[in-house]
């Protein structure tokens, strides 16, 4: 084996598929959608270099300056929400023994459930004459919110109602990472720091913490840009609407380009969601130190 890791052929070999893979599935689509984004595109016809005109377009574009808003506010409140939830979770299961499968269970259930049958459940769910709002007239309350319609507020409520369905359905992939991470801690740091006097508290303040910050980032950069590239829920709970209000970068992306069929223009919304995505990452794993430690 040694001898086989010291041969630079062989493992040129067996890097090879991996990268051919790499290069036809990921790095050609990105050059293309790179140069796309420079041209005025329509799809049908061969596309026309026109340099940055679709950038300039997009700093004057207001459904863009919507888009980008709510998809910021997703960033920052799935980054927060299911960090601080998912802890709390993975904490309180790791530490129970009846019933710890059935609860864990049933919050990742719904990670596993197609978003676009989810989305149209909760459509139905926050619908004006169906379900939470029919359950509100029947217990006296006259005028129910307009969930999924309302406009006011520089953060609409209908974006808060998809964020809450967000969190409600992808809190479980958080808390299974830091379960799994907390589960490797040798029980023995635990045992000590309990015969120190330290509380159940103290203990996963000052050894579980420092010890799975390594995923807490992993955690955070995996929420980070799913909630950049957010796409079934809000389009079929919403569609973008009302009035282009619940719009995010990826449902923008999808109008620009397969309703309109202006793909030199949705590329270049695509480029932009792609900076933002190693951005935000570079920014995680910046701030978000992380030691190795032997556990």
């Amino acid at each position: 084996m040694d001898k086989m890791l010291r041969n630079k052929k062989s493992i040129a070999v067996f890097m090879l598929p991996a990268f051919l893979l790499f290069t036809l599935v990921l790095f050609i689509p990105i050059i293309q959608s790179v140069y796309y984004s420079l041209c005025d595109y329509k799809g049908m016809t061969d596309p026309v270099f026109i340099g940055t005109d679709n950038y300039k377009a997009l700093a004057s574009d207001k459904t863009f300056g919507i888009a980008l808003k709510n998809s910021m506010f997703f960033l920052i409140y799935s980054c927060l929400t299911q960090l601080i939830i998912g802890l709390i979770f993975a904490a309180v299961l790791t530490n129970i023994k009846a019933g710890r499968n059935l609860f864990k269970n049933i919050i990742y259930l719904p990670c596993v459930l197609s978003s676009a049958a989810l989305g149209l459940l909760w459509m139905f769910i926050f619908s004006p004459s169906l379900g939470i709002n029919q359950l509100l007239e029947k217990i006296g309350v006259d005028e129910p919110p307009l969930w999924l319609m309302d406009t006011k507020g520089y953060i609409t409520l209908p974006m808060w109602v998809i964020a809450f369905v967000a969190l409600w359905q992808y809190v479980g992939q958080s808390m299974m990472l830091y379960m799994a991470q907390i589960s490797g801690i040798s029980k023995s740091l635990m045992e000590a720091s309990y015969i120190d006097g330290c509380t159940k508290v103290q203990s996963f303040r000052y050894i579980t913490l420092p010890l799975i910050k390594p995923m807490v980032a992993t955690a955070m950069s995996l929420n980070a840009i799913g909630s950049l590239k957010f796409f079934d829920l809000v389009y079929n709970m919403t569609e973008g609407g009302p009035n282009h209000k619940t719009e995010v970068l990826a449902t923008h992306l999808y109008q620009q380009g397969f309703k309109y069929f202006k793909y030199g223009y949705a590329s270049a919304i695509g480029v932009v969601l792609l900076i933002l995505c190693l951005l935000i990452t570079l920014f995680i794993n910046k701030v978000v130190k992380t030691e190795q430690y032997e556990m």
